[in-house]
């Protein structure tokens, strides 16, 4: 909604319907409330209130109608620009976008994990699929809010107008009431006090009527002005309202901005820190592995050689023969020939036995041939 800012300029005999509002019974009819003009601005009422005829019922009638009805109309425009945008939904989404953020949990799944490498590529997957899942719906959320931040600035600049309208309309406002109250004291004091004395020294009844008559004119002129002062009050009362609701669409669009310039590409910084940890973190753990087994190898090779080196000293440092062996071959060759010997001088001592039971045999034999050749 584009409004316009217009220098005040009073203008006299509007013919527009308006409503007046009466003043409570107890109004004072003495305005003493002191009126700030510029020079300009006060001959400017000078002239005007020349101009004000208090005769003319329907000049009287439609007097600051038109600053009034600009102000309605003014009023109109900027609720029909505004009531058909739902901010209340900003919350909700900044709150959403956090609690995306919030529920993103790099260290997810860090437990029970096993086979290294396997377990690095499925961490690493899973942490690149999570990240692409909220980074979609992140990016849903940041292209609503951008909109939605387009929408206030674009109400903080026609609320910078409003003001400036509004402003308008207050000193347009007020240049109408000053000119009135100008005009009603003249009236008063001049034309309808020499009325008031003519009725007095005439009697005549028509120049008590015509008295009478201005002086309704009069107060009838003084509810004007006082519904006058009435929408002014409205005009004064409307500019902190409007700093007050373009100070909150500031506030917000100043939070939407935060936003998307800092929270969301730090945590987008975060997540590539995160990715690359976890690139290091794959490093070192196999680079750990491997030094674990290079040295576990190391070790078992270390014990085997201390094993075989050993064994082989010993084999080394071992004669052909074992004294062991060589004393108990020397025992057994020993014992062999004792038994041998002993074998021998048995069956020496078997064949001499032998020889002389043989000569006996032999003996015998030729004793029984002998015998037998005698008979």
């Amino acid at each position: 909604m584009e409004l316009k800012t217009e220098t005040p300029t009073l203008v006299f005999g509007d013919v527009m319907d308006a409503t007046t509002t009466e003043p409570p019974a107890e109004t004072n009819t003495e305005m003493t409330e002191e009126i700030v003009l510029t020079e300009s601005e006060r001959a400017q009422v000078e002239e005007f209130a020349k101009q004000i005829d208090l005769s003319n019922s329907t000049a009287i009638l439609n007097y600051g109608v038109g600053t009034q009805k600009k102000l309605s109309d003014f009023s109109e425009k900027a609720l029909d620009s505004v009531r058909t945008k739902d901010m209340g939904q900003v919350g909700d989404m900044i709150t959403d976008l956090i609690c995306q953020l919030k529920n993103f949990d790099v260290e997810e799944g860090q437990k029970g994990l096993k086979a290294l490498f396997r377990r690095g590529e499925n961490k690493l997957a899973s942490l690149k699929a999570k990240y692409s899942k909220v980074e979609t719906n992140v990016n849903v959320i940041t292209t609503e809010l951008e909109k939605h931040e387009t929408t206030l600035l674009k109400d903080v600049a026609m609320l910078d107008q409003m003001y400036d309208a509004n402003l308008a309309y207050f000193k347009e406002l007020t240049m109408y009431i000053a000119a009135g109250r100008k005009k009603l004291e003249e009236t008063r004091n001049g034309q309808l006090a020499e009325l008031q004395s003519k009725a007095a020294a005439s009697g005549l009844p028509e120049d008590a009527q015509a008295a009478k008559d201005l002086a309704a004119k009069c107060d009838r002129f003084e509810k004007k002005i006082y519904d006058l002062q009435l929408t002014r009050t409205i005009a004064l009362q409307s500019g902190p309202q409007i700093r007050m609701v373009q100070s909150s669409d500031t506030m917000m669009a100043e939070k939407i901005q935060s936003t998307i310039v800092n929270t969301i590409p730090l945590w987008k910084n975060q997540m590539v820190i995160a990715i690359g940890v976890e690139h290091s973190s794959q490093a070192a753990k196999a680079q750990r592995e491997v030094s674990d087994m290079t040295n576990e190898l190391l070790k078992k090779n270390a014990d085997a050689l201390k094993m075989a080196t050993i064994e082989t000293v010993k084999e080394s440092e071992r004669g052909i023969v074992d004294i062991e062996t060589i004393k108990h071959t020397n025992e057994q060759l020993i014992s062999t020939m004792d038994e041998v010997l002993k074998i021998q001088a048995e069956g020496k001592e078997r064949r001499k036995n032998a020889e002389q039971e043989l000569g006996q045999i032999e003996q015998e034999l030729k004793n029984k041939l002998l015998e037998a050749s005698r008979s």
